[in-house]
């Protein structure tokens, strides 16, 4: 396809000037990390090298060509040879499927590499780990992110789709323990993306294929390592959830990802994992042992100036784990998350609400991203809502509040005797 109509159909041009040429000299770990460091000048935050195209850039959100000649399938085998750490260097080329990997350009950065067979050459998307570990400030995220990375048990959970920041956010939240907490954290990771060092806290970084086989293996082991917090790469399997939340049943703060978008498909997702006949103590287990859901979505910003979070947030209260147990009521949980100010609670669309009033991301970026795009657009053309959340928010709410989350008429009944009879928080 001529490069012409690929510009049409999204990718738009890197001006050749802001990057060196590339087959002028061979793709050796110098000419490598050139273009790596030229991409970092850039913004970029991925990079593609395809053989038949020309290396792309992810730059603020848009996929970018190098206005260069398209890659050989040699070139993209030699970048690749390039950068393959030293665990990889007997790996035959030809028997790789996909693979993750790591690896750092001194001075500039760390890289998160997967390479992929595709059309019978190799293929690799490299994306770009900042040295310096950004502040949870820094990241726009809630007051309530660093409350949960205080917790002392408990599983907290940050979901979202490829390149939202989930990784980003839990090393935010490890650095935040760092500084403020004497604990043991055993981090669990494929590959190990950032590198910390220790201030507060102890810290063990395991990679997954060079340190150990897997992240099961991996959290067992840590079960008897005397750990204060375990953070696993990805909660990839019913396994590992279930030592998971073994973990957080014998006081350990479990630190995750999922890919999924918001925190009720979390939880079926989490449930779906398990058989049938194992999904009802598998629920039991999760209400008591999660502590919070974190999702985000990155938005363009109206400025131009790369992305910015968009964060749903639900915290475990109880009514929310009463939900948990019960399968036909967790299509509650959105409603509840839109009550829960006082807990730190938030819904995607109350937070776009809150970022189109700021003026960081667009009326037509928060319609377009809302889970109720109708709600959304009501409340902005009202300028209600935000009033609400304040109201709710500058009163602790009883139990009977959260009932009434779920059905105003059950307000009656709490108040005739719930509130006295709430058991205390966990």
């Amino acid at each position: 396809m001529p490069f012409e109509r690929r510009v049409k159909r999204g990718y738009r041009p890197v001006d050749p000037g802001a990057m060196p040429e590339t087959t002028a000299r061979p793709f050796d770990r110098s000419r490598v990390e050139e273009i790596l460091r030229s991409a970092l000048s850039l913004g970029a935050s991925d990079l593609h090298f395809k053989a038949g195209e020309r290396i792309l850039l992810r730059i603020r959100g848009d996929l970018r060509a190098l206005d260069v000649p398209r890659l050989t399938p040699a070139q993209t085998q030699a970048v690749f040879d390039s950068i393959r750490p030293a665990r990889l260097a007997g790996v035959d080329v030809e028997s790789i499927h996909e693979i993750d990997f790591s690896f750092a350009v001194p001075g500039a950065a760390r890289f998160r590499a997967n390479a992929f067979r595709q059309r019978g050459s190799l293929a690799l998307v490299v994306r770009v780990i900042p040295i310096q570990i950004p502040d949870l400030q820094d990241l726009g995220l809630p007051e309530v992110v660093a409350d949960l990375a205080a917790e002392e048990r408990g599983i907290v959970l940050v979901t979202g789709a490829t390149g939202s920041g989930k990784s980003t956010t839990l090393a935010a939240m490890i650095k935040h323990i760092n500084r403020t907490r004497a604990a043991h954290v055993i981090t669990i990771e494929d590959p190990i993306e950032f590198l910390f060092l220790n201030e507060r806290s102890s810290i063990v970084q395991r990679e997954v294929g060079s340190d150990t086989g897997a992240f099961a293996d991996a959290l067992r082991a840590a079960l008897r390592q005397d750990p204060d917090v375990i953070m696993i790469g990805e909660m990839r399997d019913a396994e590992t959830m279930d030592i998971a939340i073994k973990a957080a049943e014998t006081g350990h703060l479990v630190l995750s990802t999922a890919h999924t978008t918001d925190a009720a498909k979390t939880i079926h997702r989490l449930v779906g994992a398990a058989s049938p006949s194992e999904q009802g103590m598998l629920r039991l287990r999760l209400s008591e042992a999660l502590r919070a859901v974190i999702s985000m979505r990155l938005l363009p910003r109206a400025d131009g100036q790369g992305l910015v979070p968009a964060i749903e947030v639900m915290v475990n209260t109880r009514i929310v784990q009463d939900c948990i147990r019960q399968a036909d009521r967790q299509g509650e949980i959105p409603e509840i998350i839109s009550k829960g100010a006082h807990y730190g609670m938030r819904t995607f669309d109350q937070d776009l609400l809150r970022l189109v009033r700021e003026g960081t991301i667009s009326r037509e970026v928060a319609l377009a991203a809302a889970t109720s795009p109708g709600d959304l657009d009501l409340q902005l053309r009202l300028g209600q809502g935000e009033e609400e959340q304040i109201e709710l928010a500058e009163r602790p709410p009883s139990y009977s509040d959260e009932l009434a989350a779920i059905d105003p008429a059950l307000r009656i009944e709490a108040i005739e005797g719930l509130d006295e009879a709430k058991p205390p928080a966990a």
